[in-house]
């Protein structure tokens, strides 16, 4: 398998993964808020944050690329990830973005394409073989297209989770599930040309100047036909559950100074949610982990989740 330092060589050959910043997601803000769980979320999983009381969470909106001085114009995947602050201290962590598949089932594969992606004269010879020798991706062509579109707010789109988590109730009942953020307010208006460089971070700003900016946060539960091992794999059910609102409230000021990392890790995950197999969800991790010790120096030792 793909080694962590060899699959963010392949992302820096694409043209991102800059010196001193995250892989991918490198332009980001921090936001603060809190998270109300439904009463339906108790029934699905015991986790503290699950159980109705409000608890705090830590909001970072990014353009998906790994140049921090991207423009918000150009066509990309854009992120939202939350981390919750349980009652004892601890954190569990949800990833999400525009798109609602991946572009592998394998980090080998992902690695493949970027490498695919590599710009230059043969470029479009080698995006060609990739295609020929992953078909599948093809069909996940117009998924992928909706997700790099340009929004007009970090606010008013959808973001979602590409790996299941197993989600276990206090009878022992469990399920597997998919992450989906639904903004309470939808999008109005398409992104204008004349719109800066910076615009996305300006209007959530602005946005927030004028009250709370909220999502619902939904999950798909698994029908028996459905891959919880294949991120690249769309779902057939149909069966959502809205579990609970985040209320986002202002920028986050405090952290990510001095020798302050935060890290949004799909693998935080906490007594109630355990993560699929998965091969990407799993390898996401370790790469964070390069990712923070390439960019700061720092090793996460017992801050990384075990896998």
């Amino acid at each position: 398998m793909v080694t962590p330092d060899e699959a963010i060589d392949a992302i820096r050959g694409t043209g991102g993964a800059q010196p001193g910043c995250r892989a991918l997601h490198a332009k980001g803000m921090l936001y603060r808020g809190t998270f109300t769980a439904s009463p339906e979320a108790s029934g699905l999983s015991r986790a503290k944050h699950l159980d109705g009381s409000t608890v705090p969470a830590l909001i970072r909106f990014s353009n998906g690329s790994g140049n921090p001085k991207q423009r918000d114009g150009l066509p990309g995947v854009r992120g939202m990830a939350v981390k919750f602050t349980l009652p004892d201290g601890s954190t569990t962590d949800v990833s999400a973005q525009t798109a609602r598949l991946f572009v592998s089932s394998t980090p080998d594969g992902f690695v493949d394409l970027l490498k695919a992606m590599r710009p230059g004269l043969t470029a479009p010879l080698r995006m060609a073989k990739y295609f020929l020798t992953h078909p599948r991706l093809l069909g996940a062509l117009p998924v992928l297209r909706e997700a790099n579109k340009v929004p007009a707010s970090y606010a008013t789109i959808e973001y979602h989770g590409l790996h299941a988590f197993r989600w276990i109730a206090a009878d022992g009942s469990a399920r597997f599930v998919r992450y989906h953020w639904v903004p309470v307010v939808a999008e109005k208006r398409p992104a204008s040309e004349g719109d800066g460089p910076d615009f996305l971070t300006e209007e959530l700003n602005a946005r927030l100047a004028g009250g709370p900016v909220r999502f619902d946060l939904r999950v798909q539960i698994a029908g028996p036909g459905d891959s919880t091992v294949d991120p690249s794999a769309a779902w057939d059910s149909t069966q959502i559950a809205t579990v609970g609102m985040l209320a986002i409230d202002g920028l986050e000021t405090q952290r990510e100074h001095g020798g302050d990392i935060v890290v949004f890790d799909p693998m935080r995950v906490t007594d109630g949610i355990e993560p699929s197999d998965d091969p990407v969800l799993r390898f996401r991790s370790l790469a964070y982990s390069a990712s923070v010790k390439l960019r700061t120096g720092v090793d996460r030792g017992r801050e990384a989740p075990q896998i």
